[in-house]
């Protein structure tokens, strides 16, 4: 109880914050309650939402601690070559709003579907796709979230004082009670505010290193120190192709992973997409721009000795050189919200897929009210079991995060991509591609070439041979409903 009382006393400021914080939660769990009558509310939010809104969402959803813990500090070992993130992260922003974004709400109403495993199962008339992709899910949202916990865990032991087990235990119960009552209406509108402040977190974040480090002169310097000179080269730390394979990765989940594409599930109509192309990718140009150097000019502020680069940013933060109390404040309580809004999104995919795609499946459809109750359930229970792996997380964020991007990729990117703009496909195809895209990820390590290529390339080349080529042999599916959707 001492230590908990240090922490209240020491760092009241962030206590209060993250109070306000929590009744902000509780108001959208409150709202989003009400507002949910059916499973389409709480899976997709009624599929009439805003673009402004789920455009922030997008965002928010995606630039998690991840993004503000190991992406940010990553640059501090992997040097210049990691700032092609940012315009990455443009790029594929507005390539899934402009291009993805209207077939993907388009077919998934046509279909009724209301996850990415039964748009699979729906495309390509397949139960045995639907459940396989729903594996899939389940078994790559564990490595992600698993990341997300131990970024917030990292924080907020620093940053309170406390052991890390209890900020793990802090979290979860905290996420846990907003989605569980809100479902994705309150995600949608607490990732919303949580997407505004990060913007200004980033700028603070950004702004008050920069000034640390002695200016943006301070890059010049770390190139032309003999101990950090080799950062700026062109295949220094690693090689770049190695670099690129990871921002892709990365990057692709924005139109694969079942996350991102639940905000297009939700789009009411037209308007709403030109929204959230620009809202989306104003917000990941400007805060990206922003993040991705920090592990550089940290080098200025911390010359050796930071062998995890997961640590770099809250070194930053509790650094009283580098921050206020005040800000410092401010800062913790917005990487919480990153933490939040992408726990609670991942958290609804897992349970709706869970409960949608492989409870009822194997149970039968029952009604509305249970399916609901049990999806609720699979939250907290999802919750309970990531949380226990964070405890001994099996890696780091930035390596965790790309494995799970990776998987995505390789087994998504036929049957989603593909499946939206090629009216061939079939659903052994699919199958077919899901299981080359693991065997790859899984045996490229085991290669001396893997250290200069990362598998996500092979993985995603030989998924979409395989998928195509089946494809071709064994014919499309037949349906008049696909007939249609491809006509338009």
């Amino acid at each position: 109880m001492s230590g908990v009382l240090y922490s209240l006393q020491t760092y009241w400021p962030v206590h209060l914050l993250l109070l306000a914080y929590a009744g902000m939660l509780a108001y959208h769990a409150w709202t989003g309650h009400r507002a949910t009558h059916g499973v389409a509310d709480y899976y997709v939010g009624g599929r009439s939402m805003g673009g402004v809104v789920l455009g922030l969402s997008f965002f928010a959803t995606y630039s998690s601690t991840n993004s503000f813990v190991g992406f940010a500090g990553q640059a501090y070992a992997w040097g210049g070559g990691w700032l092609l993130l940012a315009p990455a992260t443009v790029v594929m922003s507005f390539v899934a709003w402009r291009f993805v974004a209207p077939r993907l709400r388009r077919f998934t109403g046509e279909l009724g579907s209301l996850t990415v495993a039964d748009y699979i199962g729906f495309r390509f008339d397949s139960v045995a796709a639907r459940v396989s992709a729903a594996v899939i899910v389940l078994f790559a949202s564990f490595f992600y979230m698993t990341a997300v916990f131990k970024g917030i865990g990292n924080l907020v032991q620093a940053f309170l004082e406390i052991p890390y087990e209890a900020a793990i235990v802090l979290v979860f119960v905290v996420v846990v009670g907003y989605t569980v009552a809100g479902g994705f209406i309150s995600v949608v509108k607490t990732d919303a505010v949580q997407g505004v402040v990060m913007v200004f977190a980033a700028l603070m974040l950004f702004s008050g290193t920069v000034r640390a480090a002695g200016g943006l002169g301070a890059l010049a310097e770390v190139r032309a120190a003999p101990a950090t000179a080799h950062l700026f080269a062109l295949n220094g730390p690693l090689p770049l192709v190695y670099i690129v394979g990871v921002l892709v990765a990365g990057t692709a989940k924005f139109v694969t992973e079942p996350r991102q594409l639940s905000r297009f599930y939700a789009i009411d109509d037209a308007t709403s997409i030109r929204a959230g192309v620009w809202t989306s990718t104003l917000a990941f140009a400007l805060v990206y721009t922003l993040l991705v150097p920090l592990g550089l000019f940290a080098r200025a502020i911390f010359p050796e000795g930071v062998t995890d680069t997961d640590q770099v940013v809250p070194m930053l933060l509790t650094s009283a050189d580098v921050f206020s109390p005040g800000v410092t404040a401010f800062l913790l309580v917005a990487m919480v919200a990153a933490a939040m809004s992408s726990l609670d999104s991942v958290l609804l995919v897992m349970a709706s897929t869970a409960e949608r795609d492989i409870a009822s499946v194997w149970r039968g459809v029952q009604s509305e009210a249970s399916e609901l109750r049990r999806t609720r359930i699979w939250v907290a229970l999802f919750a309970l079991i990531t949380a226990v792996i964070a405890l001994r997380p099996p890696g780091g964020i930035v390596g965790l995060t790309v494995l799970s991007g990776s998987m995505y990729a390789a087994c998504f990117a036929p049957a989603v991509l593909l499946g939206l703009f090629w009216r061939g496909g079939n659903a052994h195809g699919v199958l077919a591609s899901f299981a080359s895209g693991l065997m790859v990820l899984l045996l490229w390590p085991q290669l001396p070439i893997a250290a200069t290529v990362h598998q996500v390339f092979p993985a995603i080349g030989l998924a979409l041979l395989v998928y195509v080529a089946i494809g071709r042999a064994r014919g499309p599916v037949q349906s008049n409903a696909l007939d249609r959707l491809f006509a338009e």
